[in-house]
């Protein structure tokens, strides 16, 4: 089974990123991804684009090359007891989606109860669908609370490849243990490249590699397919997942047709 989409990458709008929409596009294409998305960092980050950028996203092409692109952020989890993410509802309200992260710059690290209080609290507020490499060895969690905590409000557990080969070193036994904690208590994952140049779009080969050494249940892989992503969405009340049923469905027509 092949994993077919990627719910996080940055372009050059993040600048410590390295490629455009147009070249994403095309290697999404290249590697026969049905869609992927673009999360660059919310405002809190010191390279963040301006919060109008994000709004101007409508813009962007949904479509090209046959495949479809989601308009996403990466948010900053706050320190804030009064201001949980560095995103509001207004903000939200031209995005596809949201995920969630620690970044050192933007929250520096305390301890382990205050790790876990403040990523609870990121995910109730409604704001955000993925919980962005939560594996991170520098913010320390109460690992079963916080998945328990995602799995009443609907938020995905991202188990992110860059993690495992390039960024947040020293994360691989902590990415292990959330990902065996969220099989036990029969929650979902979403499986990512954490791109920041185009060469790499949908590369998620150790992450799932990661899922069949402890034999995780593929049906709660959200990212396998478009499918389940979209779905997914539209439990949240996103209207992309509405607006791309059509493509989907000539995606997954085209595909039965070659066998």
């Amino acid at each position: 089974m092949k994993h077919l989409t990627d719910t996080h990458a940055h372009s050059v709008a993040s600048t410590h990123a390295y490629s455009t929409i147009e070249e994403y596009f095309r290697a999404a294409s290249d590697k026969g991804l049905q869609l992927f998305s673009i999360t660059d960092h919310g405002p809190e980050m010191p390279d963040s684009p301006h919060p109008w950028h994000f709004g101007n996203m409508r813009v962007l092409p949904r479509l090209r090359y046959g495949v479809a692109m989601l308009r996403g952020i990466e948010a900053n989890i706050l320190a804030s007891s009064a201001r949980c993410l560095d995103v509001n509802n207004t903000l939200m309200s031209f995005m596809d989606f949201g995920i969630g992260s620690f970044h050192e710059p933007v929250f520096k690290p305390v301890s382990r109860k205050e790790h876990t209080k403040a990523m609870i609290a990121a995910m109730e507020t409604g704001l955000i669908q993925i919980l962005g490499h939560p594996g991170n060895p520098n913010y320390p969690i109460n690992i079963e609370d916080v998945i328990r905590a995602a799995r009443d409000n609907n938020v995905l557990i991202e188990i992110n490849n860059s993690s495992f080969i390039s960024s947040r070193l020293g994360s691989e036994p902590y990415c292990m243990q959330i990902l065996e904690t969220v099989q036990k208590l029969d929650w979902k994952v979403a499986l990512s490249s954490d791109s920041h140049v185009h060469y790499t779009v949908g590369d998620v080969d150790v992450a799932f590699e990661k899922t069949k050494q402890i034999g995780f249940a593929e049906k709660n892989i959200i990212t396998l397919n478009a499918r389940r992503l979209l779905e997914f969405l539209a439990e949240h009340g996103k209207p992309v997942a509405q607006e791309l049923s059509g493509w989907l469905d000539s995606v997954e027509s085209a595909e039965i047709t070659k066998f």
